[in-house]
């Protein structure tokens, strides 16, 4: 599959709930475009209901750090009117630790994923939630101090 038809799917969703089961068909949270793997981030909202995404708790822009800026974003709209967000696709490659949780998250609804060895397995909001506490901090490639520099000055 492409990127391009990747973000096109998300525009079927009608509630966040459906938008989350589109992503878990498409294989998210780690999917494979263009032969290449991506872990799979989302944020945005329905009709001013947001929704995220959690990197072992954490909502996912502050666990990525810098290394957002390495991750390529692309916006999406949804069926309905004030709907929609980014989806963010992180190299799989710049991922530093083997074991890590995601979770697709709005206030009152959530998918979980505990991420082994490369390969995502749903699992309870409960077991989420203990794992969190024992989950080895989530490690990424950020940019070199030569890459900021650089951007430093394009971005002046």
């Amino acid at each position: 599959m492409k990127v391009e038809g990747f973000v096109a799917s998300l525009r079927n969703a009608e509630t966040i709930c459906e938008l989350f089961k589109i992503l878990q068909e498409k294989g998210a949270p780690i999917v494979e475009l263009d032969g290449q793997r991506f872990l799979i981030v989302v944020e945005g909202d329905f009709e001013g209901r947001k929704f995220w995404t959690e990197i072992n708790g954490e909502k996912a822009n502050q666990a990525l750090g810098d290394a957002m800026l390495n991750s390529s974003s692309f916006p999406f709209k949804c069926k309905r009117p004030y709907t929609g967000g980014n989806v963010i696709f992180v190299n799989f490659d710049d991922i530093e630790v083997d074991d890590f949780l995601v979770a697709y998250r709005e206030e009152e609804y959530g998918v979980f994923y505990l991420v082994k060895g490369g390969k995502a397995e749903e699992i309870t909001a409960e077991e989420y939630g203990k794992l969190k506490t024992e989950t080895p901090e989530f490690k990424i490639k950020s940019m070199s101090k030569e890459q900021m520099d650089m951007m430093g000055a394009f971005f002046g």
